[in-house]
């Protein structure tokens, strides 16, 4: 789509080169029409931002602040100086930026990475964070703020860029950096833009010039310049790529379009058409999405070229082009972008400035000098003495008493006369030119240091307060800026750490740590725990979840170091028993030698309830101590209950076995009973002496010492028994069998 018209003509006025894809001649007319589009655009501005750049760094060598016509009738006429008129420069504008830029450098805004979404984890953040301070300290970052901060507040505009380079010679392995553009003047945004850093912009040049000899060394490949110039003869947009001693080379950021088709499927899950992904989720699905929608996707193209042909190309991974913009004062006036810094509007307060002061001194230097006046003959005789008065310490002066008024009166003594004096005019009028500095600067005598009728601190606070508040709008663009930079990163950082390697961390405190980075596991963070339940690594996916960024501003971390070491040294001095429970961390902020190590043995005398890791009051603390005492109490008597309950059982096992052989000694008694009525005295006599004699054998009955066995003396000693001849071996036949001797059921011990 080209609802400009922009890309046709740019069509049109394609010329051809050297490489004969169509894509490639149409990539290089759009980008040689925008190029002149974004000069066309910016270049009364621009004018404007150099004239700012050059007044600010006006001096009296240069005479920058002095316009070419006033300097042409104040200066040397025909050769002679004799006659000029001064010149001065007394520049006070570097005071007012300076106050802007260094009131930045002390409380940097630095950008914190937060979650976005339920699959963002805050220790992954927490990660991002320390690789973006790592990023920044090996870029010098500081120095890439600091510059687009001073273009900023100087005249309007600055820049930062993002870069990519290998870790090493030998490694395949990148790393981000943040780079510093230094002449802003050099970069050609695009000038339908809305946010303030860029972030929309769909195209962005970073130019150079680069001298004819040195051209053919740098781009061996490229085409030659006599090429160039016969191709460029009556084409405006080529021409402006060569000049008589230059070579136009630039970085071309472009954003390429492309419709595509997104499904989703159950499950909230999408995957663009005709992807693997896409392909996978057919067959899992049946084959049908839910929904589809026509999205723009976008990519950010680079390449490098000299407007005639393209040198190099590639992809760019981010999501925006990398180069953030870090505006001043923007203002669009009848379709003509207007940029500007805190300078523009103090440069007639300060040419005025320069004017009194040079008017005032001119006036004094043509003043004639102030010499001592008397009569006439009052000298003579002393005319050495009185002529280097000026020069030489003399312990006295004479002069001659005998000049008389006419009535024989003496003459008054030589006086000096009054020396010239400026006029109070003059003197009001710069006063007033340099109050007119202050207010087109909106910094007033209180901003910049000037004692006022304040005494109390919170009082001058407060006043200097109001005045950052006239230009507080410059570090709030930088904080945009900064911010927009840490999104880039953050969109960057999963991309190009793309393979499992050890990342470094820098943490708010400086101190640098080592994590893993292993971008194929499911999970945002990996624990890995021993066989003890120990937590041994743990293992980060920065590309799981979606994070994004706020900004603080503020002092930096050693200013709050330092601010919290004189706040605790007060706190300490008025409350000396603090020393046992904040000594360690009183010390810690320091920075003399040894410092870590005395506050390292300080926390060892500290109670460890101190530094107990838990926010609980003391009430809580002592709640849970007495729950824990009572839950010991519990688990004793619970033990105890267990006890007797075990003690219980076992009697009652005990009991129930008495039971048993009461009830067994009970059938054995009735059924002896029942035998016995059927038995003979005899009979029964013999069956208890067999009983008796089968339990001594065995043990069971002992007889008490000094006793014999009621036994027949005559009887025989295995005390066999045989039944009278008269009943045989059988017992009766209600009776039943009757056992052996060695088989009678024991009938108990005998008591």
């Amino acid at each position: 789509m080209d609802s400009t018209g922009m890309i046709a003509a740019a069509k049109v006025a394609n010329i051809g080169g050297p490489t004969t894809d169509k894509d490639s001649r149409d990539t290089l007319a759009v980008m040689r029409s925008r190029f002149t589009m974004a000069m066309s655009a910016y270049s009364n501005s621009r004018e404007d931002e150099l004239d700012d750049l050059r007044f600010m760094a006006g001096s009296p060598d240069n005479q920058w602040q002095w316009p070419a016509d006033v300097l042409a009738t104040r200066g040397s006429v025909q050769g002679q100086t004799i006659n000029a008129r001064p010149c001065l420069t007394i520049n006070k504008l570097p005071q007012h930026v300076r106050q802007v830029t260094n009131e930045q450098r002390q409380n940097r805004p630095s950008g914190k990475v937060i979650p976005a979404d339920d699959n963002g984890d805050i220790e992954v953040a927490e990660i991002f964070d320390g690789i973006v301070r790592h990023i920044e300290y090996i870029s010098d970052a500081d120095v890439a703020y600091d510059t687009a901060c001073d273009n900023q507040v100087t005249y309007g505009e600055g820049y930062i860029r993002i870069l990519t380079e290998y870790c090493n010679e030998d490694s395949f392995d990148q790393e981000l950096k943040i780079g510093r553009v230094r002449n802003s003047f050099s970069v050609y945004m695009d000038p339908t833009m809305q946010d303030p850093t860029g972030a929309d912009a769909q195209w962005c040049f970073i130019t150079e010039d680069v001298a004819k000899a040195d051209y053919a060394r740098m781009f061996p490949d490229a085409a030659p310049i006599s090429s160039m110039l016969a191709q460029g003869v009556g084409d405006q947009s080529l021409s402006q790529w060569l000049s008589e001693d230059t070579v136009r080379i630039a970085e071309y950021f472009y954003t390429d379009h492309e419709d595509a088709t997104l499904h989703l499927y159950p499950g909230n899950i999408t995957a663009f058409a005709n992807t693997p992904q896409d392909k996978q989720l057919k067959l899992m699905y049946g084959g049908k999405p839910l929904k589809s929608r026509v999205v723009d996707r976008k990519k950010i193209m680079w390449i490098k070229t000299n407007g005639y042909e393209v040198i190099q190309e590639r992809e760019w991974a981010g999501r925006w082009i990398p180069v953030v913009r870090v505006v001043g004062n923007e203002f669009e006036v009848d379709g003509q972008l207007h940029v500007s810094g805190l300078v523009r509007n103090a440069k007639d307060a300060q040419r005025m400035y320069n004017y009194w002061v040079s008017q005032e001194a001119e006036m004094l230097a043509l003043a004639p000098k102030a010499p001592f006046i008397g009569y006439g003959g009052q000298f003579e005789g002393y005319e050495q003495q009185w002529k280097t008065a000026n020069t030489t310490n003399w312990p006295y002066l004479e002069v001659n008493p005998d000049v008389t008024d006419g009535a024989g009166g003496s003459m008054p003594l030589p006086q000096r006369a009054q020396p010239p004096m400026a006029s109070s005019g003059l003197l009001q009028a710069k006063a007033g030119a340099s109050d007119d500095i202050k207010s087109t600067t909106g910094q007033y005598d209180s901003s910049l240091g000037a004692t006022s009728n304040e005494r109390s601190g919170k009082a001058i606070l407060a006043r200097e307060k109001q005045g950052d508040t006239g230009t507080y709008h410059y570090v709030d663009n930088l904080a945009r800026a900064i911010r927009h930079v840490t999104r880039q990163l953050v969109d960057i950082i999963p991309k190009i750490y793309d393979t499992e390697r050890v990342a470094r961390i820098v943490g708010i405190d400086g101190e640098v740590g080592m994590v893993k980075v292993n971008p194929s596991q499911q999970e945002p963070v990996k624990k890995i725990i021993d066989q003890n339940g120990n937590l041994v690594e743990k293992i980060y996916n920065p590309s799981v979840g979606q994070y994004d960024v706020m900004v603080t501003t503020g002092p930096g971390y050693m200013t709050k170091r330092q601010e919290a070491l004189d706040a605790m040294g007060n706190i300490l001095q008025t409350n000396p028993q603090l020393w046992q429970v904040a000594g360690d961390l009183f010390v810690k902020n320091m920075d003399w030698p040894g410092a870590q190590e005395m506050a390292a043995r300080f926390k060892k005398i500290i109670d460890p309830r101190v530094l107990a890791d838990d926010d609980k009051s003391p009430e809580l603390q002592q709640a849970e101590k007495m729950t824990q005492a009572l839950n010991a109490e519990l688990e004793q008597v619970t033990g105890m209950l267990k006890n007797i309950g075990q003690s219980m059982e076992a009697q009652e096992l005990k009991v129930k076995e008495f039971e048993a052989e009461i009830k067994a000694f009970d059938a054995e008694t009735k059924r002896i009973s029942i035998v016995q009525a059927s038995m003979s005295p005899e009979q029964i006599q013999d069956i208890i002496m067999g009983t008796i004699h089968g339990m001594m054998t065995s043990g069971d009955l002992v007889m008490p010492s000094g006793e014999r066995e009621p036994m027949e003396p005559d009887a025989p000693p295995e005390m066999g028994m045989e039944a009278p001849p008269e009943m045989g071996m059988e017992a009766p036949p209600e009776m039943g069998q009757m056992p052996e001797m060695g088989q009678m059921p024991e009938m108990g011990q005998p008591q």
